[in-house]
């Protein structure tokens, strides 16, 4: 490993956790040079939904390589952009009632959330973004701008300005009524709020501790954007895609953001590429007004479109994730309420699922024990105070049995319990 150590930058951050050098990986499990299997619970930080080189996207994209189809297309037309997006109307969005124009931004999540940003500025006339305390929403600047993690945004090393919190759900423990704050800022005519925008919001907070909005919450932001004539922009990069369940984490809610930004695995293969899907009434881009080079990956473009076929063609893999995702809280409530020395608690949505530490420094504590067992999975929160679990959505039932139990054993150990 010393290669990684002498030439890698210092900013590297999972493979401090995970000293050991990967070489092959399928579905839910990764092999070292070494000949370690390890479980993985961590899923490309939400980029491997459908796991690790899976077959019925692996044909696809090989055939494509094959036959010499177009690699980098920038916004050129080509045949596979296009069969995507025929799939993505006619599978994803026509069935959930959802009009929208597809722009590609550059291939990441935070090129989503910075084309939406900007969008929303355009179609508006108005600088002021609001988020919430807690959120995620990506490292660069404009991203960083509607982040909350205090540690993020000290590596801007720049003021970030134009951008106001306010508190996600449930933040004040229920003592307050929702958007008390927010609405009363907004009529208060001597607050001092700029006039937004846009709101910003993630239906289950990932990196910023596996919160989950309640759906009379989301309903209740939904409506109060509309009163007051603010644009909704739903931050979907890490909980759409099935995470949640349903293929868009904001369909429980039954709400229909203006803009929504999809990363992380639409390609299905762990393929850069993102999505902004924009309402036909805001899509209101001059020509390469925001582009990017990377923008025509056609080879994810392939293995996005076969995913859809292959994943979403009924709802088998939404009720699979809910039944996983019910098992595992269930595994996290029965290890809160086994240990006696410690207060803890599970929490999160579909497979989106988090175990929560009152004492902080056991998140870290658990995951080192974890990858003692071969099991890899990260932490989230604002002190790296959650477990945080993001398997592949094709974990078997007895991939998911053998991790829980694992987690339930490095519990005990980080615990003493």
């Amino acid at each position: 490993m010393s290669v990684f150590e002498d030439l890698e930058s210092e900013v590297r951050s999972y493979c401090r956790n995970w000293p050991v050098v990967f070489d092959t990986a399928k579905g839910s499990r990764l092999t070292d040079v070494d000949g370690n299997t390890y479980l993985d619970f961590f899923g490309g930080a939400g980029a491997l939904n459908y796991g690790h080189n899976p077959e019925a996207l692996k044909k696809p994209l090989l055939d494509y390589m094959a036959r010499d189809g177009i690699t980098h297309g920038l916004d050129m037309y080509t045949v596979a952009k296009g069969e995507f997006l025929h799939t993505f109307q006619d599978k994803i969005l026509a069935p959930r009632g959802l009009d929208y124009k597809v722009q590609f931004p550059g291939p990441t999540g935070a090129n989503a959330v910075e084309s939406a940003l900007k969008l929303a500025r355009k179609i508006s006339g108005k600088e002021a973004m609001i988020n919430f305390t807690n959120a995620f929403h990506g490292m660069t600047l404009g991203a960083l701008s509607v982040t909350g993690n205090s540690m993020k945004r000290t590596g801007a090393g720049i003021p970030l300005v134009h951008a106001t919190p306010m508190p996600f759900d449930n933040y004040f423990d229920g003592k307050f009524p929702d958007f008390m704050w927010f609405e009363k800022l907004l009529d208060d005519s001597g607050s001092g709020l700029n006039e937004p925008a846009a709101v910003i919001v993630e239906t289950v907070q990932g990196e910023g501790g596996l919160n989950p909005a309640r759906i009379e919450w989301l309903q209740g932001l939904d409506a109060l954007c509309k009163r007051k004539g603010i644009l909704l922009i739903c931050d979907d990069v890490q909980m759409g895609i099935g995470r949640t369940g349903p293929f868009f984490s904001f369909e429980i809610a039954g709400i229909k953001p203006d803009i929504v930004c999809i990363s992380k695995s639409i390609s299905g293969y762990g393929l850069p590429m993102a999505l902004v899907l924009i309402k036909p009434e805001h899509d209101v881009w001059g020509p390469g007004e925001h582009n990017g080079t990377f923008r025509g990956n056609n080879p994810a473009f392939v293995t996005a479109t076969a995913a859809i076929h292959e994943y979403w063609n009924d709802d088998t893999l939404e009720k699979s994730t809910l039944a996983k995702g019910e098992r595992v809280e269930e595994a996290f409530n029965r290890i809160a309420h086994d240990t006696t020395n410690t207060e803890m608690f599970g929490k999160g949505r579909g497979l989106a699922r988090g175990l929560q530490f009152e004492n902080a420094e056991l998140g870290e504590k658990v995951a080192a024990e974890a990858f003692q067992r071969r099991l890899l999975v990260e932490t989230a929160g604002p002190s790296d105070e959650v477990l945080k679990v993001l398997c592949p959505l094709t974990t078997t039932d007895d991939e998911l049995d053998e991790g829980l139990s694992i987690i339930a054993e490095s519990v005990r150990a980080a615990t003493g319990s």
